[in-house]
């Protein structure tokens, strides 16, 4: 026996860690894609994390200091390779509460608390539990954060001072606007000019970011046009401003609160930051590797007197279009911000408060999404967005975030106790009342089911149409009980189900479906045509009133449905496939093609043949029709398992020969060929046989073959088929399985998903 060898024992798709080889070969595979990428990155972190420093009434380097913890350590231990982590604009407003209540060095160990509490959400895995957040909510909190930083940093803008609240700070606006620096004004109007217009610059323009080229050619018009203005200031390097976090002298539930708020949103953002960037190609995140990573750069980033770090949308989305392969890019923009801060923390005091100012009403304003109230318009959800907003911004961000998600709890609650219940009066005197109920049908609503129930006269015919995804015993009985009352005063009640739920009679567990022949027909019938019956046909059947009942049923639930898909074609059709088929009610062309209107122009024949003799007008015109009338792309011929036309095609052949007369014995002319090419071993028919389907089967897969060929030969298909402006196709509907097999001129194949993927 050969040697066993210890590694061949590690499967192909182990998730052992890779050993220090592997990692080092995978940087340094990486390092031609991830080094311009992360320099990209550091040039738009750079004024982004000053100017969340000035927003925040924090110290300016507390903002680089952040940039540069949450690119080695959050980029070092995160979850997400390609995430960027850093100080965000949706922390701005809860640090600016905390600078003003706590101080400074206490807002640093509420920080590191923060970053605790995140790891130790993430030891416990509960990292998708901290997804379980209305994005309503979220989406509504961010607008909030942008409307407070806007209205802040208007001030700074105009040269002036803000307050400590949005509420303040709209009311002093216009004493702002009375009071205005101009210098400063105009100095944060072109940042803001440049930031607006950049997009469309030249491409080779814009591969400079535009936050640092805003920021660097405003500062540099500010030396030359007004040095007086007020700007950025402090005292020494990054290394000067760390400070050590102190603990608060009191008000220690204020704290623990703080630590709760920093601790979720900075989770909430990072989270839905990652999912974000797994959407534009990243690859799929650890969320409880995440939080561990985001928070470990928290404290170390509280510890070190930093602001809280997140993951950033922002830097992330440039990471990934930038090229990053790996979160080496990550940690190099983290190790870029440190030796610039270190180096070069003299430029950065040039840079003018206004000129922030003007980079920060760009990203508040990015913050507010007009697609997100669309969204919400939409979804029912805007009373939802509006309040959290309102709250947001009026009161304070926890208090808005709580508010907010206690009313989305409230809405979905209200949606799922409310059933949607409705009485429609018939619009002509012959036609039946119609109740409809949608939802959870609960004994919460049974108020409103018997107000509605009762709204209906007595006498009065009724369908009542049940489409519901829950139904309880108490709301079943009392609609049952409805029910017979309204029969006792000589009415028809007919319940149609068209929900989830599977309903029953209360007394006799008897399903009440409207299927004719399953049940009996009700005592009324005024809503049909004068002269139609009730009476059951001699098989127990209801042909016409099949129909009838099914085309009320369609005026009633899906008429106003329909409308709008056939609105285009009024006037017109413009197909772009003839669909040849047999004329077998079991074949339903739309079904197995999920095709809607106006997609086939359909050819229903027995046999589903073709005729290329001339000896058919009605299926030449069809094919003249398709290809020279509506100029369709493709032909499809589609046969089908257990079919009659090819029973009879066997039985003519081999001697019993059907008796349904002339015209049937003339019409399988046409189909013969098909059985002398499935005796003499028709590729089709061996690759079928193989299959394991039967010689009837074969038959028909063998016609469908032949039924293509004909068309190649037709003087109508042959030479668009020929030119390429047309192609053909055939198919075999397996009743059985409900499935779909092509057929080719050599044989059979499978349909998957991949094959229409590559047509």
């Amino acid at each position: 026996m050969p040697q066993s060898n210890e590694s061949a024992t590690v499967p192909a798709d182990s998730h052992s860690p890779p050993g220090p080889k592997a990692r080092k070969t995978s940087l340094l595979s990486n390092l031609g894609a991830d080094l311009p990428a992360s320099l990209v990155v550091f040039l738009v972190a750079l004024p982004l994390s000053l100017g969340i420093a000035a927003a925040s009434g924090a110290p300016i380097m507390a903002g680089l200091i952040a940039a540069a913890v949450g690119g080695i350590v959050a980029g070092s231990l995160g979850g997400s390779p390609l995430q960027v982590s850093g100080p965000a604009a949706g922390l701005t407003v809860v640090v600016a509460g905390l600078v003003d209540e706590f101080g400074w060095q206490v807002t640093c160990a509420i920080t590191a608390a923060a970053g605790v509490v995140q790891l130790l959400m993430g030891v416990s895995r509960i990292g998708r539990a901290a997804l379980a957040v209305s994005p309503v909510v979220v989406k509504a909190m961010l607008a909030g954060i942008g409307i407070t930083i806007i209205l802040q940093q208007l001030h700074v803008l105009l040269g002036g001072q803000a307050a400590g609240s949005a509420i303040e700070n709209l009311t002093a606006l216009p004493a702002a606007i009375t009071n205005v620096e101009l210098h400063s004004a105009l100095l944060g109007v072109a940042v803001v000019a440049i930031l607006l217009t950049w997009k469309f610059l030249p491409a080779a323009v814009r591969k400079i970011p535009g936050p640092l080229a805003a920021v660097v050619a405003v500062t540099a018009l500010s030396v030359a046009v007004a040095p007086s203005v007020e700007r950025i200031s402090f005292s020494g390097s990054i290394f000067d401003a760390i400070a050590l976090p102190s603990l608060p002298d009191g008000n220690w539930r204020a704290a623990a609160m703080a630590v709760i708020t920093v601790a979720l949103i900075a989770s909430i953002e990072s989270l839905l930051s990652a999912v974000a960037v797994d959407k534009m190609g990243g690859s799929r995140t650890n969320l409880n590797r995440e939080l561990v990573g985001q928070g470990s750069a928290n404290v170390v980033s509280g510890m070190l007197g930093g602001l809280p770090v997140t993951g950033v949308i922002v830097r992330s989305a440039t990471n990934v279009e930038a090229g990053a392969k790996s979160r080496t890019s990550a940690i190099l923009h983290g190790v870029w911000v440190l030796v610039f801060s270190a180096l070069f923390a003299g430029l950065i005091q040039l840079i003018p408060l206004s000129v922030l100012a003007g980079l920060l009403l760009v990203i508040g304003a990015k913050l507010i999404k007009v697609a997100d109230i669309r969204t919400s318009l939409r979804t029912g959800d805007l009373l939802v967005y509006s309040v959290t907003l309102v709250c947001v911004v009026a009161l304070n961000l926890l208090e808005g975030v709580i508010i907010g998600l206690a009313l989305a709890a409230l809405c979905v609650l209200w949606r799922v106790l409310r059933a949607q219940i409705h009485a429609h009066a018939p619009s002509a005197e012959a036609l039946p009342w119609r109740v409809t109920i949608a939802g959870s049908c609960s004994f919460f609503a049974l108020p409103r089911l018997n107000r509605v129930l009762h709204s209906v006269p007595e006498g009065q015919d009724v369908v009542v149409e049940l489409n519901a995804d829950y139904l309880d015993h108490a709301f079943r009985e009392a609609l049952v009980a409805w029910q017979k009352q309204q029969r006792n005063t000589g009415a028809s009640v007919i319940l149609e189900e068209h929900g989830t739920t599977a309903f029953s009679d209360a007394a006799d567990n008897t399903p009440q479906r409207q299927d004719p022949r399953e049940f009996p027909l009700p005592p009324r019938t005024s809503w049909l045509p004068a002269g139609v019956t009730p009476a059951h046909d001699d098989g127990g059947r209801l042909p016409l009133r099949s129909i009838l009942l099914g085309i009320d049923k369609y005026h009633r639930r899906h008429a106003d449905k329909v409308r709008p898909l056939v609105q285009d074609l009024t006037e017109g059709q413009n197909p772009d496939t003839l669909f040849v088929a047999c004329v077998d009610s079991r074949v339903n062309p739309n079904l197995i093609t999920s095709s809607g209107p106006g997609d086939l122009l359909t050819l229903r024949n027995i046999g589903n043949v073709v005729c290329n003799d001339g000896s058919d007008a009605s299926i030449d015109s069809a094919l003249s029709f398709a290809v020279k009338g509506l100029s369709v792309d493709s032909m499809v011929v589609c046969g089908h398992s257990n079919c009659g036309a090819m029973k009879a095609v066997i039985a003519d052949a081999e001697g019993a020969a059907p008796a349904m007369g002339k015209g049937f014995d003339t019409w399988l002319e046409h189909a013969r060929p098909s059985y002398s090419a499935l005796m003499t071993g028709h590729p089709v028919a061996i690759a079928a046989a193989a299959e394991g389907y039967s010689r009837l089967d074969q038959l028909s897969m063998v016609n469908v073959a032949l039924q293509l060929r004909k068309l190649e030969e037709h003087p109508v298909t042959g030479p668009a088929l020929a030119s390429g402006q047309l192609e053909a196709t055939g198919l075999f509907y397996d009743i059985c399985s409900a499935r779909v097999v092509l057929v080719t001129p050599e044989g059979i194949e499978q349909l998957d998903p991949s094959m229409a993927v590559r047509a």
